[in-house]
């Protein structure tokens, strides 16, 4: 008989990974690859990939094709910002 086959990493993808829960999600996710887990963490800044562009988030997708995708991301602002602007959270700028 042959030999089995390897298995791949999975492939996860997670958005917002420069923010706080983001980070740390990856932190997580770093230490259990660390720790053998197959894992492949695949991460874009903003500038890199704009999540509010549907065609470039299809490209990406269709391109990485992550196995998981992590959404972290948000836009936030603080207290004066929310109060000064709450609308601007909730549609692009």
């Amino acid at each position: 008989m042959g030999a089995e086959p390897t298995s791949r990493a999975r492939k996860v993808y997670i958005a917002g990974h420069r923010g706080m829960v983001g980070n740390a999600i990856l932190s997580r996710l770093q230490r259990r690859a660390e720790g053998g887990e197959r894992l492949e963490l695949v991460t874009r800044t903003h500038a890199e990939l704009d999540l509010t562009d549907q065609s470039e988030v299809r490209d990406f997708m269709q391109a990485t094709r992550p196995d998981t995708v992590i959404l972290a991301a948000a836009k936030v602002g603080g207290i004066h910002a929310n109060n000064t602007y709450p609308a601007d959270l909730f549609t692009k700028t």
